[in-house]
């Protein structure tokens, strides 16, 4: 007989993005503690609860073909499953669990289609309402931080080229709110009214609209040979084959999954001021632009390549320190596990 999950986390997405990695990152944490979670999400697409099998995770996939059919699986397994605490990861499954027993729910990003009275609806009777930072907590009614955390990565510092060509890179979707555009324009500002000598190597395949690549394409034609489309690569790939990190977003950011992630590998970033980026290099951090200004933030990029090697070296050590105290599996564990602790709601 299979044993009885302790816990379950909940999710409509059925594709992987942000919040879903985070959702499995979660999900190990709560292994790693003693429970047994269960992740539930949608049958088709499948692949958050593929993902999550293939971690060795229960999985209970919703057969549901829109967001409201899903609604109404997830609430008519949680009135079979009420003894069991359930992890709302984002407002869907939280509206369609409103009083049904113990719960947790944590917003990821801010919901842009609902406001702070719909907010306050759907987390009623919630043990805690979770969010990944300090910003998210100002715009989220009763929000509680619990900052995300990475995976285990290598730290893989080197020093900046002395001369040649400096590689800068992008990670994340191509999409406007992320602001591949203003790096574009920058890149351009760099090379051609600064006289540098700068690539950009560009790590992703979400594209967005027709119009927004369109858009994008005559920006990259415009840069020719000093830009890479390289499509997916892993954390590894992209810090061996990039010099510095840009974080260009427009729209505000709920956390930072790639700056942490530059920190723990020793890569510098430099980072908007969008949202919650500053908040997660922290207030020492001297490489932030203001967000949408390409000339600001050429300017960073200058600042961070013209450091110092001394300077450099304690720079990325810095950020592999923050990293091991706040976003590494081990700090982000002890943040769960006093979650889970405090308000009582998941017991082994």
């Amino acid at each position: 007989m299979t044993p009885t999950p302790t816990i379950a986390i909940a999710s409509n997405a059925g594709t992987i993005s942000g919040a879903e990695t985070m959702l499995l990152a979660i999900a190990d944490g709560m292994r790693v503690l003693g429970h047994r979670p269960l992740v539930i999400g949608p049958a088709s697409p499948s692949e958050l609860v593929d993902r999550a099998a293939a971690h060795g995770f229960d999985t209970h996939p919703v057969p549901a073909a829109t967001t409201r059919a899903y609604q109404r699986g997830l609430a008519a397994w949680r009135l079979r499953n009420l003894r069991i605490p359930l992890w709302c990861n984002g407002p869907v499954p939280a509206a369609a669990t409103i009083g049904m027993g113990r719960r947790i729910i944590e917003m990821q990003d801010l919901p842009v289609t609902m406001s702070g009275a719909q907010a306050r609806i759907v987390t009623v009777g919630a043990d805690r309402v979770i969010v990944p930072s300090a910003f998210m907590a100002a715009r989220i009614p009763g929000g509680h931080v619990m900052m995300n955390w990475t995976e285990d990565l290598p730290f893989m510092p080197r020093e900046l080229p002395a001369d040649g060509p400096l590689t800068l890179g992008f990670m994340g979707r191509l999409t406007p709110e992320k602001g591949l555009d203003v790096l574009l324009d920058a890149v351009h500002i760099l090379n051609d009214r600064l006289g540098g000598d700068y690539r950009l190597v560009i790590a992703g395949d979400d594209i967005g609209d027709d119009a927004d690549f369109r858009s994008l394409q005559r920006q990259l034609s415009a840069l020719g040979d000093r830009v890479e489309l390289a499509g997916r690569l892993s954390r590894e790939e992209f810090r061996t084959r990039v010099d510095l990190a840009v974080i260009p977003s427009v729209a505000p950011e709920s956390f930072g999954l790639v700056a942490a992630e530059a920190l723990a590998m020793g890569l510098p970033v430099v980072v908007s001021d969008a949202g919650a980026l500053p908040e997660v290099m922290g207030e020492m951090h001297p490489w932030i632009a203001r967000s949408g200004d390409a000339s600001a933030l050429a300017d960073a990029i200058r600042g961070a390549v013209s450091a110092t090697p001394v300077q450099h070296t304690a720079m990325v050590q810095e950020g592999r320190d923050r990293w091991e105290e706040m976003f590494s599996p081990r700090a982000g564990h002890r943040r769960l596990r006093r979650l889970l602790l405090n308000p009582g709601i998941a017991h082994v």
